[in-house]
């Protein structure tokens, strides 16, 4: 396969010039506007940030590219679909609330937020998987497949579970309905080790399934109950809790890409990635830990293979910020991610996105 294109422009603004000129050049200069959105309607996804984690994007990105699409006479609007885990993200109206309290609102971002798979996670569209191999169909948010454009605007970081996240799981887990998430997460539990626990509880805080007892003294998963979410590995802080091994890891993250090709087979998309306060773990925790690297750039691309592959290729390539949780980790691995959250295997997402013909991981990065 051809390699394809990836557009990149750093952080660096002299006087006169601000970053959310830089990214509007920026995509523009990738192709964006070689879409037609004269009258269609055109979901930007993102993450609205778990309230109390300051590492999301902020609002203005959003206004940047919303602003674009309006100029070109499209229908934008943000949207996100509700999560499964604990948290205030877990139906339409804790969602919109927590997306205000972030900073986003029709005034900040000049277009309307829709949770695409409705007030209860339940309003979603069973889409055809077009080469899937674990899975044949993916549940969507509806308002996801029923718009006419995908673009998706992500905060390049780290993950519990699939090492990191960027356009594919932004796209994949982010666009999958609650049904969805669970069909992706429930091809492996976690497991405690005991002599590990600590039996502070944290954890079960998390945990929105009630898998998770101390009848023993230490904390003990409930497999049935457990749907694999990978939340009480992030969220415990004495690495006690793991996959047993890295299959769990590369299931989830070939389901998530599937899932992806299922969002945006068949109409235009466009993927762009600030990778900036690259924090260890997902936005959706309710905290942010110190930026493992120093922030890097923007990068906007039609592939979103490519594109994540540039994103990771430039973290890995960056120094380590002595602070941060990366400076604590052995460095056994060959790469940041993986040196981060070893039970993971990253790779997989973007192996299995090429192999079901998602995109590629070949690139040519074209500086701004």
């Amino acid at each position: 396969m051809e390699a394809s294109k990836v557009y990149f422009t750093d952080m660096r603004c002299p006087v006169g010039t601000s970053l959310l000129q830089k990214l509007q050049k920026l995509i523009l200069r990738a192709g964006m506007d070689s879409i037609d959105f004269e009258g269609k309607f055109a979901a930007i996804k993102i993450h609205f940030g778990e309230p109390g984690n300051l590492s999301f994007l902020r609002p203005n990105f959003a206004k940047t590219v919303a602003d674009e699409i309006r100029r070109l006479g499209g229908i934008p609007f943000l949207t996100d679909c509700n999560t499964l885990y604990v948290g205030r993200r877990k139906n339409a109206v804790e969602h919109l609330d927590a997306a205000y309290e972030n900073g986003y609102s029709p005034l900040s971002t000049g277009c309307q937020l829709i949770i695409a798979d409705g007030l209860k996670g339940t309003d979603d569209i069973e889409v055809p998987i077009n080469g899937g191999e674990y899975l044949q169909t993916a549940l969507i948010g509806r308002a996801v497949m029923d718009a006419d454009i995908i673009i998706s605007l992500s905060h390049f970081k780290g993950h519990e579970g699939t090492g990191f996240g960027g356009a594919i799981k932004n796209l994949g887990m982010g666009c999958g309905s609650r049904a969805g998430k669970m069909a992706m997460h429930c091809s492996d539990k976690p497991v405690v080790s005991p002599e590990t626990c600590r039996a502070c509880r944290q954890c079960a805080k998390y945990c929105a399934h009630n898998a998770i007892s101390f009848e023993s003294g230490k904390a003990q998963i409930n497999h049935e109950k457990c749907v694999g979410c990978g939340r009480c590995i992030g969220s415990c802080n004495f690495d006690a809790i793991s996959n047993p091994s890295d299959s769990g890891s590369v299931i989830l993250c070939s389901k998530m890409a599937e899932y992806t090709k299922a969002v945006v087979d068949g109409r235009p998309n466009f993927h762009i990635s600030i990778v900036n306060q690259v924090s260890p773990f997902c936005d959706c925790h309710g905290e942010n830990d110190v930026p493992v690297v120093p922030d890097i750039g923007m990068f906007a691309s039609f592939d979103p293979v490519a594109l994540d592959r540039a994103c990771i290729d430039a973290v890995n390539a960056a120094p380590e910020i002595a602070s941060s949780i990366l400076s604590e980790r052995e460095h056994t691995h060959g790469d940041h991610f993986t040196n981060i959250h070893p039970t993971t295997n990253w790779r997989a997402q973007l192996d299995h996105a090429e192999k079901i013909g998602l995109g590629t991981q070949q690139y040519e990065l074209v500086k701004m």
